[in-house]
């Protein structure tokens, strides 16, 4: 078991919901991600999703994809990646940690690490570093069930995307095979775009639960406190990452991790009022 399910009932029996921020690893500057993570927890975060940096991000709007571009700039592959969760597990053993990414950093790892006994070096490199749980934004449920597997077996969630156009039959799919959680993606279009209609979420989201019956994070869109407690009124967690980016990608590298507390601790205290 991941840290991520303890994580969900410790605060269901506390009438909480998850705070989940996102941010790309090495971004905005090379060596300040396993701060940031640890700045992110102290102002209130349950999980963290790190992002890992890929030129093609399908799902991603323009201000993560020029994180994920300066990201690779810096030379921020998986491998490093991988590293910086292991200097954040250094200090916290606790706070459940996501990659979210693509297909093509992890069959390239793969590729690059192959191991002569056969076993996903992905997985256990991933296991090793302190990973909780992987989404890969664009692997098929309907092709995961031996990766969903491997990861189980190291201790690991396999995390899947729904979106408002998800079929019946895609969210049964994916609930065969998800576990931690199910990132709802609250519109229609990449992260960070706008008109957000937490009405159309709060409407989709029972349907969403007759297939899913782990919790439910929603995210794409969530900008402000406001928004974000509206949303906790009718889902488990609340994931926020373009507004994180844009906020630290502006600061000098001394209050990278003190921008990301003051912004994070405003929609801890929503999400708790």
């Amino acid at each position: 078991m991941s840290r991520i399910e303890p994580t969900f009932a410790a605060l269901k029996m506390r009438g909480r919901k998850a705070l989940i921020p996102y941010v790309t690893a090495g971004f905005p500057f090379a060596d300040g991600t396993p701060e940031l993570m640890h700045a992110m927890v102290a102002a209130g975060a349950d999980i963290i999703e790190l992002g890992v940096p890929f030129s093609d991000p399908s799902a991603d709007g323009p201000v993560i994809q020029q994180a994920g571009d300066r990201a690779l700039a810096h030379g921020i592959g998986m491998r490093q990646v991988l590293d910086m969760v292991r200097v954040f597990r250094a200090r916290d053993q606790t706070t459940p940690v996501v990659l979210m990414g693509y297909a093509n950093p992890v069959e390239r790892y793969n590729q690059m690490h192959g191991r002569t006994d056969g076993q996903n070096a992905f997985v256990l490199d991933a296991a090793n570093a302190g990973v909780d749980g992987v989404l890969v934004v664009d692997y098929p449920p309907e092709e995961c069930s031996e990766f969903a597997a491997e990861l189980r077996a190291q201790g690991m969630d396999l995390i899947f995307l729904l979106a408002p156009t998800s079929t019946e039959e895609r969210m049964a799919q994916v609930a065969a095979v998800a576990s931690g959680y199910v990132y709802y993606v609250s519109l229609k279009g990449v992260t960070g775009s706008g008109a957000l209609d937490t009405v159309a979420v709060a409407t989709m989201l029972p349907r969403v639960r007759k297939h899913v019956n782990i919790p439910v994070g929603v995210g794409f869109g969530i900008r402000d406190a406001s928004t974000a407690r509206s949303l906790a009124n009718v889902a488990d967690a609340v994931v926020i990452g373009s507004r994180m980016i844009e906020l630290i990608g502006e600061q000098p590298r001394a209050q990278v991790g003190a921008c990301a507390e003051h912004f994070l601790r405003s929609i801890r205290v929503a999400l708790d009022s």
